[in-house]
């Protein structure tokens, strides 16, 4: 009997990822916060144009989202040839990974950076180095000082998961000035639709060609169950990545879902607006309760209790009546609870279970 063959180096090095929870044992009536999902769901807009591509899910979709491209440089006012679109986020910072990183290569992420930067380097045979945070907040300086001869990508969320903090324009050019010749600074803007007039560092990108920036379409448009996100970036990186894209990797369905919600510029707005006043009503109640928490520019709270202890009695209270958070121990954070901004009704909800716990 042939023996299996053996992985790459780096693969058994990579903890698999869990995402958020979505069930309790004998619970029904659930309040899942525990993912960053956009509690208004998609808009009506982006739901009517997946019913119609539905018609067509017979056929291959187009190979270069000539459509969706458009819709995405239409709105920030950037240029369709330098975008690029992936399943989710997600395979965009994979396909980074794969193109410019190889064993030996160094891959720089925050302290309590998102999970994906080291699995993805380490996917492709690469070192992940994990730089030190200041008060949960990057630390320009430290990764600058990290920077190495075999460093190619610096991975960096602005704003952060799962802190929910951020950095300022200036700091990000600083960092983008410090590094070498031939490392790609990546800005992944997952949530950067919930900072008001804020462009998530397409300005960069479009002026620097050792500047990348990642967006998804899970969070703010709610298309998390369609995965599509999108990168910005100069012709010759976008060149390069859409040389190990797979030709059909976004559906009909996606596709054109995700067009449509792009151009919906009135639903952004309304929950831009839902967001921020609900995240403001989430952590004046956080701080009444006692409960420690930085300011979030993002769409959920990272509650900090004053054990990993009582953070699991928390969790557990909450569960028992159907609210779902998010443990984030593997994040560095044993002690925390992230919590997803809900909708007005969810939000009280959340409070009155933390408030219950919190007497119990």
């Amino acid at each position: 009997m042939n023996a299996a063959p053996q992985p790459q180096p780096g693969i058994m090095e990579i903890d698999l990822y869990q995402g958020g929870a979505s069930q309790v044992a004998g619970q029904t009536d659930i309040l899942k916060l525990s993912s960053n999902e956009n509690p208004y769901g998609a808009p009506r807009s982006a739901r009517e144009a997946a019913r119609e591509a539905v018609g067509s899910m017979h056929l291959y979709p187009e190979t270069d989202h000539a459509g969706l491209r458009a819709a995405i440089a239409q709105v920030h006012g950037i240029d369709p040839d330098r975008v690029i679109c992936g399943v989710g986020s997600d395979e965009v910072i994979h396909m980074l990974c794969q193109a410019y990183v190889g064993p030996g290569d160094e891959v720089l992420h925050t302290e309590h950076g998102f999970l994906m930067y080291a699995i993805s380097a380490r996917a492709a045979g690469g070192t992940p180095v994990r730089v030190p945070e200041r008060n949960r907040r990057v630390d320009v300086d430290a990764l600058l000082a990290a920077v190495t001869s075999r460093t190619r990508l610096v991975f960096l969320a602005n704003p952060a998961n799962p802190t929910g903090t951020m950095i300022d324009a200036a700091e990000v050019a600083r960092l983008a000035d410090g590094l070498p010749d031939g490392c790609l600074l990546v800005l992944d803007g997952a949530y950067a639709e919930y900072v008001p007039e804020f462009d998530g560092g397409l300005s960069l990108s479009q002026a620097r060609d050792g500047v990348f920036v990642t967006r998804t379409f899970s969070k703010m448009y709610g298309l998390g169950g369609l995965r599509v996100g999108w990168g910005h970036g100069a012709k010759s990186v976008i060149d390069v990545l859409n040389r190990v894209r797979g030709p059909f990797n976004l559906s009909n369905v996606a596709l054109a879902a995700a067009e449509a919600a792009m151009r919906d510029r009135d639903f952004v707005a309304r929950c831009l607006a839902e967001n921020t006043r609900q995240r403001a009503r989430l952590r004046q109640g956080l701080d009444d309760l006692g409960i420690a928490s930085d300011p979030s520019e993002a769409n959920f709270v990272l509650a900090r209790m004053a054990t990993a202890e009582e953070a699991a009695d928390c969790d557990a209270f909450l569960q028992s009546r159907g609210v779902i958070l998010r443990r984030v121990g593997g994040y560095g954070f044993p002690e925390g609870l992230r919590m997803t901004v809900g909708d007005e009704a969810g939000v009280t909800r959340l409070l009155e279970g933390l408030s219950a716990w919190r007497e119990g």
